[in-house]
């Protein structure tokens, strides 16, 4: 009950705020221009192509060239299924050994 009268004091504190800023033409304007150069900086900075900051310049590409790379992305990793398979014959065991005694 308390959370709903709280968000709606903070929704109107900023609808109350953002009236105040819009009121005047000149901050309207500075408001647009500010929003607009903000957006701006955005877009170039994902816009980029420059991806040397990279550690990773030929992850999993398979080429004629890179044959044991492409046999290690072929074969996959068993590790993580080894070791499930490895915590449930322990706890099998574990259980066989409860049981037997």
């Amino acid at each position: 009950m308390k959370k709903r009268w709280i968000y709606s004091g903070v929704g109107a504190i900023g609808a109350g705020a953002l009236t105040y800023l819009l009121k005047d033409e000149k901050r309207r304007t500075d408001l647009k221009d500010k929003a607009k150069s903000f957006t701006d900086n955005i877009r170039e900075s994902l816009q980029k192509d420059d991806n040397s900051d990279l550690p990773v310049e030929k992850a999993g590409v398979p080429e004629v060239d890179h044959t044991e790379n492409t046999k290690m992305v072929d074969e996959g990793s068993q590790f993580g299924v080894q070791y499930y398979n490895k915590i449930q014959e322990e706890e099998a065991e574990k259980i066989q050994d409860k049981q037997n005694a």
